[in-house]
């Protein structure tokens, strides 16, 4: 018999922007159907309406589409699948295995109120279970509640967290359609996985105890319940749950600080799962190696430090040319970006591109190269920070006077010249090179810290170096 094709798939609330652990969520769902020739399809659960909004569908879609998560086929909707989770109620209404519950909320507050007054969690009790529907009250629309079973144990066959039993006495009748006839999440995921053709649900440990109702679900309605895969949530680096104070929450927010989309995947799929002592893979190592059985059951901790190291290095293995075209894309995103892009012209960019391989050595982000290049399009005369002035001091600029006598002269202007040129006035002088260098970029880029002054005054060419040299010295061009 041939197996079933594997389906799996992301299923966000559009309540708010793309959590990072609803990412991570993603990229294992999409690994997993990648790694067995599968699909992952994206549902959309906004039956929320209230707090669901297209601000935040497209949100989604924007990050997944950032992270390079491609789904399968259209986004579905669950609003639109209503009648379809209607339909389920009604079947089950008809099977004897939900009911009408005509409780006021008046009843249910003293219900929940009298259970804690006992120590008892707070269930529906189950007052109108084998009541007669013929008392129903005048007056109250009744919601439908899922008839759960009152003995033994549901088991919940979980591919990480192993066999986990429920006692049933502990899972109460749920509703699964309100009064105003919402049908609630529980029984929507149900019909939608199952009409959707799912075959493996795979998402955050905290919805383990729906899993069980929702296997509840799939047995009344006699259909087969899918391979479930429960993952640890991701906690902040001091072991609380990862929240705002952590830092961003939102995938997006990783964006506009600079990260690259394949150092994301890295990186979130590092958390929770693992292949060995491996801690870099390209996306397709991660497809041919991700499984199941390499997702351990401990929570996973967000550390930035080792996000941005890894981001680092990605920057550092990129080719020139693709990492310029990944910056040109992002600068609408960053910080700055968008003004950084407005400088930009044919030879500045040129020199952007050139000088890339002197500013990735010392960036961890984008915004950090962007950061390194700013000297590139800075107008004349540059405005030393704080530094950098401290270091053109009035000796400072006499020597510079000096250097750019001795640069102007060069007939060959190019890295190893410079770089002799500018060695062998120092030697000249009696002066360490760095007496020399730092000054030197000061004048160039009005800062401390820079590519390589001999890549900053190859990048620049003559005429810019020569010209803002001139600018901090006040020699004669």
């Amino acid at each position: 018999m041939t197996a079933s094709p594997v389906v799996t798939r992301f299923a966000p609330s559009p309540t708010g922007f793309l959590h990072i652990g609803g990412a991570r969520t993603a990229l294992f769902n999409w690994l997993y159907a990648k790694h067995h020739g599968g699909k992952m399809l994206l549902r959309i659960e906004d039956t929320d309406r209230q707090r669901s909004t297209d601000e935040a569908v497209a949100a989604i879609l924007d990050g997944l589409t950032w992270l390079g998560l491609d789904w399968d086929g259209e986004p579905v909707s669950q609003f639109s699948r209503v009648e379809a989770h209607r339909k389920a109620v009604e079947t089950l209404l008809e099977s004897g295995n939900a009911y009408r519950c005509y409780c006021t909320p008046e009843e249910l507050t003293q219900m929940r109120e009298q259970a804690m007054a006992d120590g008892r969690p707070p269930r529906y009790d189950g007052r109108w279970r084998d009541r007669d529907p013929g008392e129903a009250p005048a007056g109250v629309d009744p919601v439908i509640r899922f008839r759960s079973p009152d003995d033994g144990e549901t088991l919940v066959d979980d591919q990480v967290q192993g066999e986990v039993t429920f006692p049933n006495k502990d899972l109460d009748d749920l509703v699964i359609l309100r009064s105003d006839g919402a049908p609630t999440y529980n029984l929507s995921v149900v019909v939608d996985d199952h009409d959707m053709g799912v075959t493996h649900i795979v998402r955050g440990v905290d919805h383990l105890t729906n899993a069980a109702r929702q296997s509840q679900i799939y047995a009344a309605l006699g259909w087969d319940v899918p391979a479930m895969a429960h993952i640890p949530l991701i906690h902040g680096p001091d072991g609380a749950k990862l929240s705002k104070r952590h830092g961003a929450l939102g995938v997006e927010a990783y964006r506009e600080m600079g990260y690259l989309p394949q150092a994301m995947r890295n990186y979130l799929a590092r958390l929770g799962w693992s292949h060995g002592d491996d801690e870099i893979f390209s996306t397709p190592q991660m497809i041919e190696w991700f499984g199941l059985d390499g997702i351990g059951k401990s929570a996973a901790r967000f550390d930035l430090v080792k996000l941005e190291n890894l981001n680092g290095h990605y920057l550092r293995a990129s080719d020139d040319d693709a990492l310029m075209a990944e910056i040109e894309a992002a600068l609408p995103h960053l910080p700055g970006g968008p003004e950084f892009a407005g400088k930009l012209t044919t030879a500045t960019r040129e020199a952007f591109r050139s000088a890339l391989p002197g500013l990735k050595e010392r960036a961890k982000t984008l915004n950090d190269l962007i950061d390194g290049a700013a000297f590139l399009v800075a107008e004349r005369p540059l405005t030393p920070d704080e530094k950098a002035a401290k270091l053109l001091d009035a000796d400072a600029r006499q020597m510079l006077a000096g250097l750019h006598e001795v640069l102007s002269a060069l007939p060959d202007w190019s890295v190893e010249a410079t770089e002799q040129a500018v060695r062998d006035f120092a030697e000249a002088r009696d002066l360490k090179l760095g007496k020399v260098a730092q000054p030197l970029r000061a004048a160039l880029t009005g800062r401390t810290t820079s590519p390589g002054i001999f890549d900053v005054l190859g990048v620049l060419g003559r005429a810019e170096s020569l010209a803002r040299i001139h600018d901090q010295c006040g020699q004669a061009a």
